[in-house]
């Protein structure tokens, strides 16, 4: 007889209620007005933004159907979002020697190039 956290469809339905309460909080309340969100410890502390500032409130104006705000907010986070949910049907191709330093070079690439204060990149930080 199985446990009960390893039965496959129970972890499914886990994972489904935390995401949804997870969507629920972002839909209802907005990061950029709510103090109980966490701020950014990177910024913070460097003021830098790190590959994933701006993805509340991006996910929150996703929430909304303000497809256009969330890619000004943090476009690598709206454009991963189709890539993980393949990963979660499709998960062999993740698991390639180099996928993980091939991931790393595009968060780090990211951080990098939306701290540039010309043009384009200063398009990347979170406005």
């Amino acid at each position: 007889m199985s446990s009960f956290l390893t039965n496959r469809w129970i972890q499914y339905g886990i994972f489904a209620v935390l995401l949804g309460v997870g969507a629920g909080l972002l839909f209802y309340f907005n990061p950029a007005q709510e103090s109980f969100f966490p701020p950014c410890p990177v910024y913070a502390s460097t003021h830098l933004y790190c590959p994933g500032c701006g993805s509340l409130r991006a996910l929150h104006a996703l929430l909304h159907g303000h497809i256009l705000v969330a890619l000004r907010l943090n476009s690598l986070m709206v454009i991963s979002i189709p890539i993980l949910v393949w990963m979660w049907f499709r998960p062999a191709w993740m698991f390639r020697p180099k996928m993980p330093w091939i991931i790393f070079s595009i968060l780090i690439g990211y951080g990098v190039l939306r701290n540039l204060p010309c043009w384009p990149f200063h398009l990347l930080a979170p406005h």
